[in-house]
């Protein structure tokens, strides 16, 4: 099993701890050259008066593009302590990361899509950094697309036997998706409302909470033997279905490729 997330833009900057080392990322070897041809192009534009602008930052973080700056010399911490948004508060992961075996899960089972370092280990150490998949960079173009050829073969050297469990934002899809003639099964995670009419919405802020508790109780599962490695999708609707405001869970029929849905209904 695989789960994928998004950063957050809410983020803990380390005061201490080691500097980066490529090499000891995910892909490592792999995927080295195009961080580094990222993390040039974006402190080119990170250094322009306009660089929140070019970066999307509003108002009140427009003064953190200067952490892009410093990116090979500021302190590092594991993604999932660097992360904080409403996901990464959901999951626990301040609790999940101080458990052995849970940290053990987060380092081989979740993964977190990155604008700047493509794709990375729940347990990386990464700096902070500002930088969203749908920015585009002179001389790299739109991130999405500038990294699904490198992330495709690091990603599916990973899948085995199980499901990758999808709990990305829409800006972050297209940088990795299976490709067909390795029919990966993929569980697309959504959260809709049913109104009492039966009619339904899509909800996005809550979607990221719901995405998160999600993320939690399939590590602490994974990390108690409750969910082996190699579970199927069936077996993740089950732990959905256990999260207290799910109402219900539905599962889509596979495409050509083995993506389905895993929608979570709330009432």
């Amino acid at each position: 099993m695989l789960i994928l997330l998004p950063p957050s833009e809410g983020k803990t900057s380390p005061v201490s701890g080691p500097t980066l080392d490529l090499a000891r990322l995910l892909g490592g070897e792999a995927l080295s050259a195009p961080r580094r041809q990222v993390m040039t192009a974006l402190a080119h534009v990170s250094a322009l008066p306009q660089a929140a602008s070019l970066l999307g930052l509003g108002p009140r973080s427009a003064g953190d593009a200067a952490l892009n700056l410093l990116l090979e010399r500021a302190a590092c911490a594991p993604a999932h302590a660097l992360f904080t948004g409403v996901l990464y508060e959901a999951a626990g992961m301040d609790r999940l990361g101080a458990d052995p075996a849970a940290r053990r899960v987060l380092g081989r089972h979740v993964l977190v899509l990155s604008g700047l370092w493509g794709v990375l280990r729940a347990t990386d150490l990464v700096p902070d950094h500002r930088l969203s998949m749908s920015t585009s960079l002179e001389g790299v173009g739109r991130l999405a697309s500038f990294w699904r050829p490198w992330l495709t073969p690091v990603i599916e050297d990973l899948v085995e036997d199980g499901v990758v469990i999808d709990c990305r934002s829409g800006a972050y899809g297209p940088a990795w998706q299976p490709r067909p003639a390795r029919a990966v099964a993929l569980a697309r995670v959504s959260v809709v409302v049913e109104r009492p009419d039966g009619s339904r919405r899509v909800v996005s802020h809550h979607a990221k909470h719901l995405r998160g508790l999600l993320t939690g109780a399939l590590v602490r599962a994974l990390a108690s033997g409750e969910v082996t490695a190699s579970a199927d999708v069936e077996a993740v609707a089950q732990v959905a279905q256990g999260l207290e405001p799910v109402r219900r869970v539905e599962l889509g029929a596979a495409d050509r490729v083995g993506r389905r849905d895993l929608v979570l209904v709330l009432g």
